[in-house]
């Protein structure tokens, strides 16, 4: 039985856990330039939960402030928050909600999850690395390509700002 297995089997796991922000971060890449630079930045406001059942199902949801994206450049920042990008006056939460999942051996876990930006929802399979923290907490990290303009994220100035960005999230959950 792998570890995650294990874990999802004890009975320490079965609860609900709570985000760390301070301990988690959400970060995102996407291409520039025609390709030539990356772009790169991080979400610095969010929150969320999980929560393991007896049954060993897994649920959760974590929400994302949108309007929080800071890529270091304040100006181009402001343009994200417009309403070609993430139109945050309208949207203002970037949520991703974790329906179901399965242990794939070893310490990863596959989990069944939605994104929804701008009021547009897509699936979201994540591959996740598990990793229990000597504190009791629990990190996960994972990495996933969206499609941005399949979430109508579509701003693009001469075509310079490339369609597929990656999202790394490490984050770390607490037993409440």
């Amino acid at each position: 039985m792998s570890s995650v297995a294990t874990f999802l089997s004890s009975s320490e796991a079965v609860g609900t856990w709570e985000l760390d922000p301070g301990q988690s971060s959400i970060r995102f890449e996407n291409g520039t330039m025609w390709g030539a630079l990356k772009v790169r930045g991080a979400f610095t406001e969010f929150s969320g939960r999980g929560e393991i059942r007896d049954d060993k199902t897994v649920t959760g949801r974590v929400e994302v402030k949108a309007a929080s994206i800071n890529t270091g450049l304040g100006t181009r920042d402001h343009d994200l928050r417009r309403s070609n990008f993430f139109d945050t006056d309208r949207y203002p939460d970037i949520t991703v909600v974790v329906t179901g999942g399965e242990s794939t051996g070893g310490d990863t876990v596959r989990l069944d999850a939605e994104l929804t930006v701008k009021g547009i929802t897509g699936q979201l399979p994540l591959n996740v690395e598990v990793s229990p923290l000597d504190d009791g907490g629990v990190r996960l990290n994972s990495e996933a390509t969206v499609t941005r303009k399949q979430f109508a994220v579509e701003g693009n100035f001469l075509g310079m700002v490339g369609n597929r960005t990656k999202l790394k999230a490490s984050l770390v959950f607490r037993k409440t």
